[in-house]
């Protein structure tokens, strides 16, 4: 009885052997790199919730010409920029800023008028947009009227 038991041990052994090896067979293939998770923007304001309604996730390639600062807006939902190239500076009314390059995420701000000024490159800008079916990715800041314009890119 020892016996089988001893080797029904050894088995399973050699069975999760094989397949920790089988599952693992192409690590190399894949490489899996978490490049930003966070529950604040980069001004560190905490994101509040998505947007209520059916969910519509949206992805924006952006390119932006040397020294060109882009237009005040805002988000109405969570997003998050990567730069693939160039480097960006993002500015808010208040003055706050941060800068950004090539490889680093941009975890925008919500509700909070800013704008982002290329440097002396062109800059691509992929941004992923968590929000929903029918809610503009931007909005301008008021104008005379005090209600905010929607821009839908």
């Amino acid at each position: 009885m020892k016996l089988i038991v001893l080797a029904l041990f050894v088995l399973l052994i050699l069975a999760g052997c094989v397949s920790k090896a089988t599952d693992g067979a192409f690590p190399s293939a894949i490489g899996i790199e978490t490049l930003a998770s966070s529950t604040s923007s980069w001004d560190g304001a905490a994101y509040a919730a998505y947007p209520s309604g059916q969910p519509e996730i949206s992805v924006v390639k952006f390119t932006i010409a040397p020294h060109t600062a882009m237009q005040w807006h805002s988000h109405p939902m969570p997003n998050a920029g990567y730069v693939l190239s160039g480097e960006l500076t993002i500015e808010k009314r208040d003055g706050t800023r941060k800068h950004f390059v090539a490889g680093e995420v941009i975890p925008e701000t919500v509700g909070s008028v800013h704008r982002g000024i290329s440097g002396a490159e062109p800059v691509v800008l992929i941004v992923f947009y968590a929000g929903t079916s029918g809610l503009p990715l931007s909005q301008q800041p008021p104008v005379r009227s005090g209600k905010m314009r929607s821009v839908r890119k």
